[in-house]
Formats: C-alpha cells, structure tokens, sequence
C-alpha cells in the first residue's frame, strides 16, 4: 500500500473527491482527512490517532529498544556468578523488555505529531485540508490521475512508500 497526500481547499471539494474515490472503488477505511481546528468535517472521514500522530513509529522503535534492553538484562543475570538460568528466563527478559518498550513507545508516540502531516502544518492552519489516501501501489499514478483531471483545485503532494499495516 501506498499512502498518497493532497491538500484540497475547503469541506466542498473534499466532499466531492471523497465521492470520486468511492466510486474508483477507494474503501472509506483507506480515506483520512484532516481540517482546521474549528471546520466541521461533517460525514468525511476523519483521521484517526493513528494517522495524526506518530504511535506506530514510536512502537517500533520500542519494541527494538526494549527487546535490546531485555536482552542485555538477561545477559547481564545469566553472567552473575551462583544465578542459573536458562535460555527461557533470557527470552522471557526479551519479551518483558519488547513488551514495555513499545507500550512506553506508544504513549510517547500518541504524544507527537506525525512528522509527515506536520510537513502540511502550515497549510492546514490556513485553512487547507489534507486528504491521505491508501491505494495498493499499482493504482497510485490512476488514483492520482483521477483527482488532478477532476478537481485541478486539489494539490498532489505525493506518495509515502510503505504505510502501516493496520490503521
């Protein structure tokens, strides 16, 4: 999947985009906008935390850390002179580690802004929109064909390469 980015200038032409999408076969679940603070999106589909923020990269990294950590914990007691442990007490280190790293991961991550919306930050706050769409990469140069022939008002900012699997 890739995830493509347009800035659209008001509530109307992100109604109009969004119906064009549907009709392309674009699911809902794959549209995400984001407005001002203060426009109503109405029956658009909103972004969720998970578009907004950066928790998914925040995991990740959480998970490397923290599974690093335990590892160097377990490590760290099965060198201990008189402590016997075996490999599954390491493992268990690892996975405790894993564990806490992307639940802390998480809660900084929710915290801060996705690095690629804020690029947008400042043509949001004047009043723009940001439409993400997430199409399978062989549709891309189609979808993105389809709002720029339809809707000339509608600036492509283009594509990110790999989006999450899950929001």
């Amino acid at each position: 999947m890739r995830r493509l980015y347009f800035l659209l200038p008001n509530v109307e032409v992100a109604h109009k985009v969004v119906d064009e999408l549907l009709l392309a076969r674009v699911e809902e679940r794959h549209i995400h906008v984001i407005a001002p603070e203060g426009v109503s999106l109405g029956d658009l589909p909103e972004a969720s935390l998970l578009q907004k923020s950066d928790f998914i990269p925040a995991v990740e990294r959480g998970v490397a850390l923290g599974g690093a950590t335990g590892v160097l914990a377990g490590l760290a007691a099965v060198a201990m002179p008189g402590v016997v442990i075996a490999g599954g007490a390491l493992l268990a280190m690892s996975l405790l580690g894993a564990g806490m790293g992307a639940w802390l991961g998480g809660m900084i991550g929710m915290d801060v802004d996705n690095t690629r919306v804020k690029e947008f930050q400042s043509a949001i706050e004047k009043g723009e929109l940001l439409m993400m769409v997430d199409v399978p990469k062989d549709r891309v140069s189609e979808i993105e064909e389809l709002v720029r022939k339809h809707h000339p008002d509608a600036d492509f900012e283009g594509t990110e390469p790999t989006i999450p699997a899950f929001p």
